[in-house]
């Protein structure tokens, strides 16, 4: 079995510019005031998801493991 990962999206670090949903459009949505959010916070893990929360030009998506919590984007440095 895979990994699970919990999608989480600041909201108040969030410009809207829609990146994340281009890579995952199965992932993300944006709202009726042009917010990212995940289209469901806890899913599989996906590499369109990754690339998502890497490619996020303000980094407001961050993910991390359902079961114990560690981070796998942005990576502990």
């Amino acid at each position: 079995m895979g990994d699970r990962w919990r999608i989480e999206v600041d909201r108040g670090v969030c410009i809207g510019s829609g990146m994340c949903v281009g890579a995952a459009p199965d992932g993300f949505t944006l709202d009726s005031a042009r917010q990212s959010q995940p289209c469901e916070p806890e899913t599989d893990a996906r590499e369109e998801i990754l690339a998502a929360a890497e490619n996020c030009p303000v980094e407001a998506i961050t993910i991390t493991l359902l079961e114990g919590g560690d981070p796998v984007f942005p990576p502990e440095e």
